[in-house]
């Protein structure tokens, strides 16, 4: 059960109160009589100043306090630098992680990349410790705003003594007329000032730019929209930024949308020896000025996900990418970032050869990218059930793919027909001939076992292999969070436009017994609030200087 505190003026207050909502009385003695009051949230209770909190209230407790919010920012910081130390992951096109920083930093560098910070960005803990300041941000302007909006808007026009007397400017003297009359004769050189102008018998409160005092929230409120923007970018279809291939003549879907893109044409010209630079001219380097991909981009419109079926697809754009002229449809931007003009195979036609007799039982088509499962040559059946785009063997001598390139393909087949085991015989085929000698394919073969030297994949001469002549590399970007990203900057921008250029002024004053007592009060620009005060009191025919409104200092 929550107790109350009450004022003498009969007001009951929450416990936590530290001046009373109604008359602005200190509730608590100060060793100090002349100490100013804290005006920060006009002495109103707070959730997280709670007496005997419970669990909820430990938590909200926590994340209200202005330390830890600096503490979770600079832990934040301290990873956002880790994660510079060394490239991040999702720079690079094709490459091996788990090899590649060993190999180039060494053992600090396999550490680095063991220790997660090659991805940090997209870490669990990065994240966590964004949600972390987000929620702090939430309950910390929570905590503040709730009871500081009550508190302005439930202010009381006449305010106890020992209210005025402890603000940082006051000013006491005794007036020579009528209370009431002298109040109202105020309300008109304060109005002129911009005051909003409150009279209650013979006291007075006026209240200019009370808007400002929003502008710490205003900048949390965009924070949060920043924060919230940032998280959802990892969320399928909101961000994309990846490098992907482009094999010229051929279309190629988008990871994670309904778009195809095909590279109808890959074009580039060489700077001539009479256009070089002196810096180039004589080394011998061949430079590229310009390098082009006439795109077409289609868009699917039916079977997109059904591997069984060939997808619907409809163009919706065509646009030639260059470098700094990127296709642009719908939010999605596909750049050109670079190219290889080192021939890759697109497809190969091998036939299934008896290796004692001779015979062929046919020819089929392998493609490297998207193969067929199965394939029926007369009596035998080769189900594939492995492709290694770039083959290699791992330290355990695994075979793996290093890359999504067809540098090095291989297929791993189960074959099934007369004389073979029921389960089928595996057997590994290297499209290239060079990754045959190289990886000793019949090596492989033999060691696996099961064909026994009976049948072969061969092709029969160059008529039978299909070569990419050109790929085009086409940095692929996605992000439909961007513009929440900088509604939100812009929404802490106001915030501080709004907390900086203006500042909440506040002027109480009474009269007993023909004797004016004022307080003033502002969030900033002391000098200001003195001058205005003194000016005011001047219009007032009542002489003050500026620095003796300072509080402790003497009154004519």
């Amino acid at each position: 059960m929550i107790e109350n505190t009450k004022c003498e003026c009969g007001h009951q207050n929450r416990v936590g109160t530290v001046l009373c909502e109604a008359c602005g009385k200190p509730l608590y003695e100060s060793s100090n009589p002349g100490e100013l009051l804290e005006m920060r949230y006009d002495g109103a209770a707070r959730r997280s100043q709670r007496a005997n909190p419970n669990v909820i209230d430990r938590v909200w407790n926590f994340f209200s306090s202005v330390k830890v919010a600096i503490y979770l920012i600079i832990f934040t910081l301290i990873g956002a630098i880790f994660g510079t130390i060394f490239e991040q992951e999702s720079n690079f096109i094709n490459f091996d992680p788990s090899t590649y920083y060993k190999e180039k930093y060494g053992t600090i560098g396999d550490i680095y990349y063991k220790l997660g910070l090659s991805h940090t960005y997209e870490s669990w803990w990065f994240i966590l410790l964004l949600v972390m300041i987000g929620a702090s941000l939430v309950i910390c302007s929570l905590d503040r705003v709730l009871p500081l909006y009550k508190a302005l808007s439930k202010q009381k026009v006449r305010k106890h003594p020992s209210f005025l007397t402890r603000q940082r400017i006051v000013y006491q003297g005794s007036v020579g007329e009528d209370a009431e009359a002298w109040v109202q004769r105020a309300v008109e050189p304060l109005r002129r000032k911009h005051y909003r102008v409150y009279t209650e018998g013979s006291s007075l409160l006026a209240e200019k730019q009370r808007f400002s005092r929003w502008g710490p929230y205003v900048i949390h409120i965009g924070l949060i929209i920043f924060l919230l923007a940032v998280l959802f970018r990892g969320l399928p279809g909101l961000h994309l930024d990846k490098h992907y291939w482009f094999p010229e003549g051929e279309i190629t879907r988008i990871p994670d949308t309904n778009l195809f893109l095909k590279n109808e044409k890959f074009t580039v010209e060489y700077y001539s020896d009479a256009e070089m630079s002196n810096d180039f001219k004589g080394t011998g380097k061949v430079v590229p000025k310009l390098f082009e991909t006439k795109a077409v981009l289609y868009e699917c419109t039916a079977n997109c996900d059904d591997p069984s079926k060939e997808p619907k697809l409809k163009e919706v754009m065509r646009h030639p990418i260059q470098v700094n002229d990127p296709l642009s449809y719908k939010g999605l931007k596909a750049y050109q970032f670079d190219f290889n003009l080192t021939p890759k195979l697109r497809s190969v036609q091998p036939m299934l050869v008896d290796k004692k007799t001779g015979k062929s039982y046919g020819k089929f088509k392998l493609d490297m990218k998207n193969p067929q499962r199965e394939f029926k040559l007369g009596p035998y059946t080769l189900e594939l059930t492995s492709k290694y785009m770039d083959f290699s063997l791992d330290e355990q001598g695994q075979p793996i793919s290093k890359s999504g390139e067809p540098n090095a393909p291989a297929f791993l087949f189960r074959v099934k027909g007369p004389d073979l085991p029921a389960e089928g015989a595996p057997y590994i085929y290297f499209p290239k001939q060079i990754d045959k000698a190289r990886f000793q394919q019949d090596a492989i073969n033999e060691k696996l076992g099961g064909l026994q030297n009976k049948l072969e994949l061969d092709v029969s001469g160059m008529k039978d292999v299909d070569f990419i002549s050109a790929s085009s590399y086409l940095n692929i970007r996605i992000d439909r969070a961007m513009p929440f990203v900088w509604f939100g900057l812009s929404i802490v921008m106001l915030g501080l436009i709004i907390g900086f250029y203006w500042q909440h002024r506040r002027i109480w004053l009474r009269i007993d017994g023909g004797v004016l007592t004022l307080g003033g009060h502002t969030t900033k620009n002391w000098f200001g609030m003195r001058r205005e005060v003194s000016s005011f009191l001047q219009a007032m025919g009542v002489e003050a200087d500026e620095k003796s409104l300072e509080n402790g200092g003497e009154h004519p």
